[in-house]
């Protein structure tokens, strides 16, 4: 027979139950984690005190590259340099020149490992939540309608334009995908791209699609990336590709959203392509819609160059065309098929689509200026990708191990833990070979089979120049990257802070982070004092 536990460690073990439950339940309401933030942020600020008085940023510019962890910025970096013709190792990517960095945890409160959903909501709303959820708290639940009501929480983009200053969304992806959703949406699924991907339940009980959340939720100045099939009434036939029908409009409701859009913006312009784009002059418009492929954008080793533009030209055109406002600007660029490369295991798309994101750093910081710009760089997540090998200096990133392994075949520096790339033939793993694993579309072997590869669980790099830079630093919970960016920029919450000024605040009636009033702490007292009593 087991050993039977004393009552004090019954109680005790009863006493950290409690407590662990009330943590629990307190993780899904914003106060506990914008308290959190505030306490991060006084530690940041007490490290170097004179820099309270610091000047604040007039821009933000947060580039998100989607599943880009440590080992895909480090291969991009080798990648980059091997492009220009060296052997690349030296080499050094333009985010890596900012010279304040953080590293950020990235899980969600149900998952260890995080989707893009719950990430997106933590660094653009300042608030942790459940995986697949968008713009709410962790009081709602996946796919339940009823839940979103009352748990809506908004993110720094939203709040941004509230108080004066212009805003956008740049991505490779659908603008209706998890990342740039989270900027802007309130769902308890971020598969509801349309009314089309949505149960009668949900529409019923009065939720509201992706895209027409996009449409409605906020006055967003610039809208740059794929998703047109979500905007238009089913059989719309694509502009692209009017002959395919498996591209057409899907929505059932009937509504032209871009119609709709176009109604409501005066000096609005809509493009769908890269002609269309480079015809917009930076000074004629006041909102830009630009939707260049039915749902994401091809991949840039794809990329038709004459009819699709690159993230580097759209986040560009998105600066010149924000910058224009004197309260200055918030823009999102989001890398988004870097994760869709590693997904498909196939690293070179992914390594490139890094590359480019890289570029877009570089060109936005020719394009603004250091003294009131604050930049920074991050991922959502990580993948399971890795390289290794004992590979010789100035190998080929794509390229093979110099020794076979004990199964006496080739294998390439570039591995994956789970993946589509897992294969056995005639016994064994295939051996790698040259030319076909330097292919653009070459799947690197993967250890599980799994038919997506899937995402990691360490921590990100944080990258940051600008004014308030110095906030990034440590080790710091996701979220943290919403509060730090509001607080360089006199956003709300933190609008009444020293050097803010007359900064105005956003408007009263309008759903904030922190939309319950509960506070963390008496959460925990509150579960102690039951316990007790």
């Amino acid at each position: 027979m087991g050993h039977l536990l004393s009552p004090g460690t019954c109680l005790l073990l009863c006493l950290l139950a409690r407590i662990t439950a009330a943590t629990s339940d307190a993780e899904k309401t914003p106060d506990y984690w914008n308290e959190g933030a505030r306490r991060k942020l006084e530690s940041a600020l007490a490290l170097q005190p004179g820099q309270k008085q610091a000047q604040r940023a007039k821009n933000i510019i947060l580039f998100i590259g989607d599943g880009m962890g440590l080992s895909t910025m480090s291969a991009a970096r080798i990648y980059k340099g091997q492009l220009a013709g060296s052997s690349g190792e030296e080499s050094l990517l333009a985010m890596e020149t900012f010279p304040h960095v953080a590293l950020a945890k990235t899980y969600t409160i149900d998952r260890q490992v995080p989707d893009s959903a719950g990430t997106g909501t933590a660094y653009l709303c300042g608030v942790k939540t459940n995986a697949k959820t968008l713009g709410l708290s962790g009081a709602a639940d996946y796919g339940k309608c009823r839940t979103t009501f009352g748990n809506e929480v908004d993110s720094i983009l939203h709040r941004a334009r509230l108080m004066g200053k212009s805003v956008g969304i740049v991505t490779t992806t659908r603008v209706q995908h998890a990342s740039p959703g989270a900027a802007y949406a309130h769902s308890v699924s971020r598969s509801w791209y349309a009314d089309a991907n949505m149960p009668k339940e949900a529409l019923r009980d009065g939720c509201k699609d992706i895209a027409y959340q996009l449409v409605h939720n906020t006055d967003i100045n610039v809208i740059l990336g794929g998703g047109r099939m979500y905007m238009t009434p089913k059989r719309t036939p694509d502009p692209e590709y009017p002959e395919d029908p498996a591209q057409n409009g899907t929505r059932k409701d009937g509504v032209d959203l871009i119609a709709e859009w176009l109604r409501a913006k005066q000096g609005a312009r809509y493009v769908w392509d890269k002609k269309g784009l480079d015809a917009v002059e930076d000074d004629s418009v006041s909102h830009l819609m630009g939707l260049f492929e039915p749902k994401d954008m091809k991949y840039e080793l794809n990329r038709n160059t004459s009819t699709d533009p690159s993230i580097v030209e759209m986040t560009e055109k998105a600066i010149r065309i924000l910058r224009r406002n004197p309260n200055g600007f918030f823009l999102f660029v989001e890398g988004g098929r870097i994760d869709h490369g590693h997904h498909s295991g196939r690293a070179k798309q992914a390594l490139m689509e890094t590359v480019m994101l890289d570029r877009a750093v570089a060109r936005a910081g020719e394009l603004t200026s250091l003294s009131d710009t604050l930049t920074v760089v991050t991922a959502d997540h990580s993948h399971v990708f890795t390289f290794g090998g004992n590979t010789l200096r100035g190998t080929s990133i794509f390229g093979l191990a110099p020794k076979k392994a004990k199964d006496k075949r080739a294998y390439t520096s570039i591995l994956y833990g789970n993946g589509p790339g897992y294969s056995i033939r005639d016994g064994g793993r295939p051996a790698a070979s040259l030319p076909a694993a330097e292919d653009k579309d070459y799947r690197q072997q993967a250890a599980v089979p799994l038919d997506t590869e899937t995402h990691s669980g360490e921590d990100v790099m944080v990258l940051a120049q600008g004014p308030m830079a110095h906030l990034f630093h440590g080790v710091q919970e996701q979220h943290y990257i919403a509060h730090a960016m509001a607080y360089a920029a006199c956003i709300e919450p933190y609008a009444a802070r020293p050097q803010c000024g007359t900064a105005r605040r956003a408007s009263s009636h309008s759903p904030q982070c922190s939309p319950k009033p509960l506070l963390t702490l008496l959460a925990l007292c509150v579960a102690v004092y039951m316990v007790g009593g």
